[in-house]
C-alpha cells in the first residue's frame, strides 16, 4: 500500500509506504467503541456529591428520650428521614469512573480508525508544515491550499472540515497559527489517540516516513 505525499503548497512531491499491518485493517466497531468509551469514562471527574448523615453538620444530640414521649425513636436530626439530614445513596465523588484500555486495544483501535479513514480519503499526508509568522491569516491560507487538493476539498469549506494534524515534531509557530480555529487541532503524532480521530473528520500527518514506522511500530509492540 502507498499513498501520495503532498507539499504545503498543495503540489504532489512523492509517495509514502504504508503497512497493510497498521492502514488495511478492518473496520472493528465493537473494539473502536469500548476504546472510545473507555477514554471518554477515564477524562471524566466527579463534581456531583451529596452529603450524607456523616457529613451533615450538626445532629451530635439526641433529639428527644428513648422511651416514654410517645413519639418515635430518633438518635440524629441529621438522619436522612428527616429534612435537612443526609442523603441516602447520593453521588458521591469518590466513585470510581476509571475503565481499564490495554495497550494493545488502543493501538488497535488507531490503526481500525486511520485505516477506515484512508479508505475513506481523509486521511493526508505531507512533508512539512510550517509557519513562519505564526499568524492566522497564513493558517488560513494553508487550509484553502489543502483544500485545492483533489478529494480534500471539505477541508476549505466551513462545514464538516474538522482537522487534526499530526506532526512529526513540535512546532510552536503551527500551533499558534492554527489555534484560533475551534475546529482544527494540532498535535504531535506520538500523543495521536483513538478519541481525537474519532472527533475530526480530516488528519493531516506530517514527516509521513517516520510518522508511519512509530505509528506501525505501536501495534507491533
Amino acid at each position: 500500500m502507498e499513498s501520495k505525499v503532498y507539499n504545503q503548497k498543495g503540489k504532489e512531491v512523492g509517495t509514502v509506504a504504508l503497512p497493510e499491518t497498521f492502514f488495511g485493517l478492518n473496520w472493528n466497531a465493537d473494539l473502536v467503541h469500548q476504546v472510545l468509551t473507555g477514554m471518554q469514562a477515564n477524562l471524566r471527574t466527579m463534581v456531583a456529591h451529596v452529603k450524607d448523615r456523616g457529613e451533615v453538620r450538626g445532629g451530635g444530640k439526641k433529639p428527644w428520650r428513648q422511651k416514654g414521649t410517645g413519639r418515635a425513636r430518633h438518635g440524629s436530626i441529621r438522619s436522612p428521614l428527616w429534612p435537612g439530614g443526609g442523603v441516602t445513596h447520593g453521588p458521591n465523588p469518590n466513585k470510581n469512573l476509571k475503565k481499564t484500555i490495554t495497550k494493545g486495544m488502543m493501538a488497535k483501535a488507531l490503526g481500525v480508525i486511520l485505516s477506515k479513514k484512508f479508505k475513506d480519503g481523509e486521511l493526508l499526508f505531507v512533508d512539512t508544515l510550517s509557519l513562519e509568522t505564526g499568524k492566522t491569516k497564513d493558517a488560513k491560507l494553508v487550509l484553502g491550499t489543502f483544500g485545492g487538493i483533489n478529494g480534500f476539498d471539505g477541508i476549505a469549506t466551513k462545514k464538516n472540515n474538522a482537522l487534526y494534524i499530526a506532526m512529526g515534531k513540535k512546532n510552536i509557530s503551527v500551533e499558534r497559527g492554527f489555534n484560533n480555529f475551534g475546529n482544527v487541532s494540532v498535535a504531535e503524532a506520538r500523543n495521536m489517540n483513538p478519541l481525537d480521530l474519532a472527533t475530526y473528520k480530516y488528519v493531516v500527518i506530517t514527516d509521513p516516513e517516520n510518522t508511519v514506522k512509530f505509528l506501525s511500530s505501536k501495534l507491533a509492540k
